[in-house]
């Protein structure tokens, strides 16, 4: 709301802008539900906001003194009239302007299924909207996989299961890291002890938090490996340090700059079970007997 009304282009006004022309405006989603007056803080889009909510949010986070003076006086002239609102949606400069999204995350994660069944895994897209602390979305990501490992439900391997969206960090400890590198960090710690499997979370821009990676990648042998090097995968955790841990395993996803963004990825690639088929004949052999 702050950034559209101390822009000459965002909330609309790039519309503005160019009224009367034909205006076609084509979108890459990087927001949850792909809220057209959100992505990139809809240029071509009404703005639902006003100065005067702008002027409320910086009471509620007490930012009067910590915005520039400029910025202050800007939106205070706004709300007292001095400055043009951003237009709403019954403003005729939207009369010609067309809004195409032209890719988003689900896109993304359908592109991935077609491939992973190509190669033989029998996808499953839970949701490209997933939200919430990264941790918890790490624990649920985890019972999925445990779920499939152990009864072959949702579906039997070999599965791709895979996930969109954005969580957030709530910062504890002053480690390095980004959302994606602790999504995988916080699976180890549920998915020790399991076999033949691979998972993958990373952000569709190349980057992750205010690091290099794009995100990070374990497997079956991360816990041993990390021992191995005296880890212990909950201390960094604890100091949400992702980063370090993943660099020291060579496990950190690097792939640069990928000049777009339809927010992050999260990949599990879960192989047969060697124990299931074992499993599965002890069982048929028990049902035999008389």
């Amino acid at each position: 709301t702050l950034r559209k009304h101390t822009s000459r282009i965002k909330g609309g006004r790039l519309a503005r802008a160019c009224y009367p022309a034909t205006v076609v405006s084509l979108i890459l989603s990087d927001v949850v539900g792909d809220d057209l007056d959100i992505i990139a803080s809809g240029p071509t889009v009404p703005d639902p906001g006003t100065f005067r909510d702008c002027m409320t949010i910086v009471s509620r986070y007490r930012l009067n003194n910590k915005l520039p003076e400029a910025v202050m006086r800007h939106l205070q002239n706004g709300v007292d009239g001095k400055i043009e609102e951003t237009p709403k949606p019954e403003n005729n400069v939207f009369k010609n302007v067309w809004n195409v999204i032209i890719a988003n995350n689900f896109e993304a994660l359908d592109a991935a299924a077609r491939s992973a069944l190509s190669l033989g895994y029998t996808p499953l897209i839970l949701s490209s909207m997933i939200e919430g602390e990264t941790r918890d979305v790490a624990f649920f990501h985890a019972a999925v996989i445990k779920e499939i490992i152990k009864s072959n439900h949702p579906l039997a391997p070999p599965a791709c299961v895979l996930s969109g969206g954005e969580t957030t960090v709530t910062l504890k400890g002053k480690g390095l890291g980004g959302r994606n590198q602790e999504f995988v960090l916080a699976s180890t710690l549920h998915l020790e002890g399991l076999a033949n499997f691979v998972l993958l979370s990373a952000g569709t821009d190349g980057t992750d938090g205010p690091t290099d990676a794009a995100g990070a990648i374990m497997d079956a042998e991360t816990p041993r490996r990390s021992a191995a090097l005296d880890m212990d995968a909950r201390d960094y955790l604890n100091r949400n340090d992702s980063y370090p841990f993943f660099r020291r395993l060579g496990d950190l996803f690097i792939t640069g700059p990928t000049h777009t963004n339809v927010m992050d990825l999260r990949i599990a690639l879960i192989g047969k079970q060697r124990n299931m088929t074992a499993r599965k004949a002890e069982n048929t052999k028990d049902r035999d007997m008389p």
